[in-house]
């Protein structure tokens, strides 16, 4: 098999018995997580064709995680209580395998859950008498104490996909039709294809004059229906603290421009920034930050409205951007470099969970890595094999339960976003990389130690020259693989 050489150069580090001080992990579609021994490969006549900087660092890295969903609970309850804990213990023990220290969860229904519901769906209840997490200690509230109790210190935050039915001006918690057969023929003939979409067992009843618009405000934008939203916040924060669950952050509204046939509802960012002078205080009293989010567009300009206005300004303390948010996200952070930003909930697929979305993933976590992202997020963690949500939609998750064997797999994407989480720990710095080179993402430690984590995607094995002060390590990367190097740092 023919070898490309390519040389790197990380700079600023003086290491002794530098090949006992680097660990080498990589995953192929055929081989996953491979402890590599170190060989060297060196080819010292070429220059560099990236340098590395750790004296040059960037944002820090808040950490990784997931979103704990119904559909993710009920998919691991079929499979026996030993294999439920293998999994647990491998997303959430810190040092066993993906470190998760971040999670999101939803307030109320998202589009994975079993079906809808709100923690109040009594119409005019202004007082919240009849606010109830109930729903929640069959499915959420067990499956986030099952990762509590191998990450007690694990870090919660929450968004809404709707608020409860009567709050909205459609009374509903869609915002859109489930599309018949003659409309998705429709879309098809016009060359949009429902990748992942299945509608043959879906329904919502939403009929035609409730469809909700972007760019329009779907919530009751009155002082009362703010003020009972805000304390609706509250009281879930409040009862999930009951139950031993801390929620630190919450986001006003999941993807508030996109009308959906699951839980959604369409905001103005003028109308959120009205909302958040409502539950800033509310969250305050509560130690609980909110963020703006999460963004699915990529105008900046939405962003930049809660951001300066008087009414939200104030309580905003970071922004989560998702999908076609990421062409936002670089602009944000240019023009708020201090600001906390999440990649809120990485794209999801289509359920077939192959290697060709795990190549698309790592480009996803290279750009938002490099727009200034503080935080990782992937979305479903575990699904049914074949992914499909009440709602008709297929997705990708991290483990894949055989329904009829009750057994269960890791996939692709859960060893790529492993190749980061398990080596890059919370305090991270993200560091500036320089040159022609930049297939790779690169990170300092509190430690000291750096994480290199590099993708080979030729069809080629690749030699790579990565220069250690005056010392250089060499390893040969296979052809089309993921590749995460441990350097420790000099006493």
């Amino acid at each position: 098999m023919k070898k490309i050489v390519l040389s790197i150069i990380i700079s600023g580090i003086t290491l002794q018995s530098i090949a006992q001080k680097v660990t080498w992990v990589f995953s192929t579609e055929n081989s996953h997580w491979v402890v590599n021994g170190f060989k060297n490969a060196a080819d010292k006549s070429r220059g560099a064709d990236v340098e590395i900087l750790p004296r040059s660092p960037k944002q820090t890295v808040n950490g990784f995680g997931g979103c704990f969903s119904e559909l993710g609970y009920t998919s691991l309850q079929l499979l026996t209580e030993k294999d439920r804990q293998v999994i647990m213990r491998e997303l959430f023990a810190p040092g066993v395998g993906a470190n998760f220290t971040i999670c999101r969860m939803p307030v109320g229904a998202n589009d994975f859950s079993l079906n809808w519901y709100s923690y109040d769906e009594t119409d005019g209840d202004f007082a919240l008498h009849n606010f109830s997490i109930a729903h929640d200690l069959n499915t959420l509230v067990p499956f986030i104490k099952s990762a509590q109790k191998y990450n007690p210190q694990l870090k919660l935050w929450a968004s809404p996909w709707s608020p409860p039915q009567w709050m909205k001006k459609n009374k509903h918690y869609a915002a859109a039709m489930i599309p018949t057969k003659e409309m998705i023929k429709k879309y098809e003939e016009r060359g949009i294809k429902l990748t992942g979409m299945d509608f043959s067992n879906a329904e919502n009843g939403l009929k035609a004059d409730q469809i909700g618009k972007e760019g329009t405000d779907m919530f009751i934008q009155d002082d009362e229906h703010f003020k009972t939203y805000a304390q609706y916040f509250g009281k879930f924060i409040d009862a999930y603290k009951q139950q031993g669950i801390s929620i630190g952050m919450v986001m006003p509204q999941n993807e508030f421009n996109s009308a959906q046939v699951f839980p959604s509802c369409t905001w103005t960012a003028h109308g959120l920034a009205k909302f958040v002078s409502y539950l800033g205080p509310q969250m305050q009293q509560r130690g609980v930050d909110v963020f703006f989010g999460t963004v699915e567009r990529a105008n900046e300009k939405l962003t930049d409205t809660l951001l300066t206005s008087p009414q939200s300004a104030g309580y905003i303390k970071g922004v989560g951007f998702q999908w076609a948010g990421k062409g936002a996200i670089a602009g944000i952070h240019e023009r708020y470099p201090n600001l906390t930003l999440y990649q809120s909930e990485q794209e999801c697929g289509d359920g077939q969970n192959d290697w060709k979305y795990c190549r698309y993933t790592w480009d996803l976590m290279k750009h938002y890595f490099n727009s200034g992202a503080n935080a990782y997020m992937y979305w479903n963690i575990s699904l049914k094999e074949g992914g499909i949500s009440h709602w008709g939609w297929r997705q990708n998750s991290l483990v894949s339960v055989d329904t009829t064997n009750r057994t269960y797999k890791f996939n692709y994407e859960y060893y790529l976003l492993k190749h980061l989480s398990h080596y890059v720990k919370a305090g991270a710095k993200l560091l500036t990389v320089n040159g022609a080179f930049n297939n790779l993402l690169a990170f300092k430690n509190p430690d000291n130690s750096i994480v290199v984590v590099v993708q080979n995607d030729a069809e080629t094995d690749k030699v790579v020259n990565i220069k250690l002060g005056n010392k250089t390590i060499s390893p040969l990367l296979k052809a089309d693989s993921f590749n995460t190097f441990l350097i420790a740092g000099s006493k």
